[in-house]
């Protein structure tokens, strides 16, 4: 049963306010390409034509540089600029976005999980089953099922 619970351990993806909904945001392109024993990393589309190349050691690091570099040319504030950075090899492309893909199905399908088996909790206790026997036949403990279904007075 245990094995069960877990998908109820993870916080769903739509919890808790966004701070952030009122801030204009930006989201630029960047090409980086393995250049030696560091990334190179050309912005595209900034305003104005105007043009950010970035370098750094290690991804993380050039993806930190870039976003500096991009935040100090326009003389905006950190949180309203985004950095989409990938690689100039299509194949690593190709595999980056299966990966990404893969991820959002893997997302998409714990939700419907947790939809259903919630929906199904409440119609057994909603038709007088005990949270242990409904419990029982989901593969998940009582307690879960007093969390899925709350008896209503």
């Amino acid at each position: 049963m245990e094995h069960f619970e877990k998908i109820f351990d993870e916080p769903e993806s739509h919890e808790g306010a966004d701070e952030f909904a009122d801030v204009k945001y930006t989201q630029y392109p960047a090409t980086a390409t393995r250049t030696g024993k560091q990334w190179t990393v050309n912005v595209h589309d900034l305003p104005d034509g105007r043009a950010v190349l970035a370098q750094g050691a290690h991804w993380a690091e050039a993806h930190r540089n870039t976003h500096g570099a991009v935040v100090g040319l326009l003389g905006v504030e950190p949180r309203t600029v985004g950095i989409t950075m990938r690689p100039d090899d299509p194949d690593v492309i190709a595999a980056l976005d299966a990966v990404i893909d893969a991820r959002a199905a893997r997302a998409s399908a714990e939700q419907a999980e947790r939809d259903t088996v919630t929906r199904a909790a409440r119609l057994l206790t909603g038709k007088g089953w005990t949270v242990r026997d409904a419990g029982g036949v989901l593969s998940l403990s009582p307690q879960r099922i007093s969390q899925l279904a709350p008896r209503t007075e």
